[in-house]
């Protein structure tokens, strides 16, 4: 674990911070930011990356103020420019590009290398907020549904996905030899804690991104099923590298399966919350129950 010190203890609240304010004033924070001069509001994001410049290797500093300090502003811009050729929101070239350069880079791991070991999580949780920032504030993208008060709807929408897809992904999970049981059962304390890091820090960024986002733009064109379908795939192969060496095709098809049930989640009413509610479970239930 790292050694928590004063700079990475404030790099990691000033990264929290936006993702929370976000998530319960977005509506007013949007709002006053959009009344700030175009120039003002295109270059405000690049306070997201200061968390680099308190927690991030100093190896290779000007390459890590260009990607966390530089590539915010350039987000901001080209949505700002998607914003204005494309008022309808049907998704523009620069939107699908920027989400290629905030997904690939965090699936890939390319700039790991730029942070303490460990440490990587505060990469992932500036990208987020500099795309928070750039497809809410700056684009205007209509029902991402990201708010972290969560109702009971969401309660009741990601329950019933759960239980929808926790059969499917247990037979098919211990049928491809991808799943086993746990020998000793966890606490009802890390069990509850698991939770909820997975919520806040996997979850919750995960289901922007993909459903918030992706599946969100891809709604636009496509229509509901596909689009619903395509993102699952995608979410899919965004995990063959994970728990394996190699490709990952057991961990491929079972999060291909649960991607469909956190869309299902998110478009029941657009809300981000119940698509988190349904993925933070399950990854708990595997972790703590099954391996």
């Amino acid at each position: 674990m790292p050694a928590w010190t004063t700079a990475r203890v404030v790099a990691l609240i000033w990264c929290l911070a936006p993702l929370l304010a976000f998530g319960l004033v977005g509506d007013r924070l949007a709002r006053l930011c959009q009344k700030l001069p175009s120039a003002l509001q295109c270059s405000l994001p690049a306070v997201f990356g200061v968390p680099y410049l308190l927690a991030g290797n100093a190896w290779g500093r000007g390459y890590g103020m260009m990607v966390y300090l530089g590539l915010p502003i350039l987000m901001a811009v080209l949505l700002a420019r998607a914003r204005r050729v494309d008022p309808e929101q049907h998704g523009n070239w620069r939107d699908f590009t920027i989400l290629l350069v905030l997904g690939l880079p965090v699936d890939l791991r390319w700039f790991d290398a730029a942070w303490p070991p460990h440490l990587s999580v505060i990469s992932k949780l500036i990208l987020l907020n500099a795309g928070l920032y750039g497809f809410l504030v700056v684009r205007q993208l209509s029902n991402v549904g990201f708010d972290l008060r969560i109702r009971g709807e969401d309660v009741v929408v990601g329950l019933r996905e759960l239980l929808f897809y926790a059969p499917i992904a247990i037979l098919l999970g211990f049928a491809l030899g991808f799943l086993r049981l746990n020998s000793q059962l966890p606490s009802l304390g890390s069990a509850a804690g698991a939770f909820l890091i997975t919520f806040f820090l996997i979850a919750v960024p995960e289901e922007i991104y993909f459903r918030g986002w992706i599946q969100n733009l891809l709604e636009r064109r496509l229509g509901r099923t596909s689009s619903l379908w395509l993102t699952a795939i995608v979410f899919g192969l965004s995990h063959f590298n994970k728990r394996a060496a190699h490709f990952n095709g057991p961990y491929v098809v079972l999060a291909s399966m649960a991607g469909i049930f956190y869309g299902r989640a998110w478009r029941a009413r657009h809300r981000i919350a119940a698509a988190a509610l349904t993925h933070s479970a399950v990854d708990a239930i595997w972790t703590l129950w099954l391996s």
